[in-house]
């Protein structure tokens, strides 16, 4: 069934729970940093969807039914797991069809709770990532006009102000204004680009760092290695003030920790971002670093790398 021009209402309950996602010290991990350098965690699993893409989703999803595009027309976006289940959230309770085109290699989870909220599923080349799947939901889009509207996470600027008008304010207030660094990983860019430029205006001499995966080929989930992929439109690479690059084993073998010495299950690019924070808080002598967790591990169970490596 078709959404007709505009629900009756976008107050639906789900909604209620966006946001708001707890700040928590990460203890055990700042056992190993100086004593005067704090490390806190952005839990964005507590978000609909399990995501942090939950934010940015329901901004774009709404900024399309209050512009009437989606008036007898799917949704239709190229995802790689998270945004995807976070439209199909969003879209079951507001009666808006959904289209997803994602590498067949997403994790068997994903592809699970995709199919469970009832999403429509083009599975694309798992050799062209996210990338990809872009080029396939363009495709889509330009072929049948009438029957998709490509929301093009990657370019919406919707994304980004997202995090400005939610993220960035409950950092600032869950950190008292203390918060010196902000971490996050950069797969639309729209998490770090919408936050940290809402942080910029009130705490001017905060440091933004951009995390991403040491090369082309690796096994970061949701990230991008930017220098040699498509870059999203709504990310400024000379925006953040650091870029660190992560290691795809470095970042598996802090996954396996965060579980063990936490009690955190994350997801690989959570992982990667607390690699990069850490690597970061071990050269301050004060601060207050936050990183965000976009989701939780509960959707990567079934990948080998939560198994132990020699070579770690």
């Amino acid at each position: 069934m078709l959404v007709r021009s505009a629900p009756e209402t976008l107050d639906v309950g789900v909604v209620r729970a966006l946001g708001n996602t707890p700040l928590i010290p990460l203890a055990r991990l700042a056992r190993d940093l100086p004593p005067q350098v704090e490390l806190w965690a952005k839990i964005e699993c507590f978000n609909p969807s399990g995501s942090v893409k939950a934010r940015p989703a329901w901004h774009i999803l709404r900024t399309a039914l209050e512009a009437g595009h989606l008036r007898g027309r799917r949704l239709l976006d190229a995802t790689s797991g998270n945004m995807g289940i976070a439209y199909a959230t969003f879209g079951a309770a507001l009666g808006v069809p959904v289209t997803l085109a994602l590498p067949a290699n997403a994790s068997p989870e994903r592809i699970a709770m995709l199919k469970a909220l009832g999403a429509e599923l083009i599975l694309t080349d798992p050799l062209d990532g996210t990338d990809g799947a872009i080029e396939v939901a363009r495709q889509m889009a330009e072929t049948h006009p009438d029957r998709y509207h490509y929301v093009d996470q990657y370019n919406n600027p919707a994304n980004w102000q997202a995090h400005y008008r939610t993220t960035g304010p409950e950092i600032l207030q869950q950190t008292q204004g203390r918060v010196t660094h902000f971490v996050a990983g950069v797969g639309t860019g729209g998490t770090l680009m919408g936050t940290g430029r809402y942080l910029r205006e009130h705490l001017p001499d905060v440091t933004l760092v951009a995390v991403q995966p040491d090369s082309p080929m690796h096994g970061l989930e949701g990230l991008k290695h930017i220098p040699t992929a498509h870059k999203p439109g709504i990310y400024d690479p000379n925006f953040p003030d650091m870029v660190i690059e992560v290691p795809t084993k470095a970042a598996y073998a802090m996954l396996r920790r965060l579980a063990r010495e936490e009690g955190l299950l994350v997801g690989p690019s959570a992982a990667a971002a607390t690699w990069a924070a850490m690597q970061l808080a071990s050269t301050l002598r004060q601060g207050v670093v936050v990183v965000v967790f976009p989701d939780g591990g509960d959707r990567y169970l079934s990948a080998p790398f939560w198994q132990e490596e020699e070579d770690q």
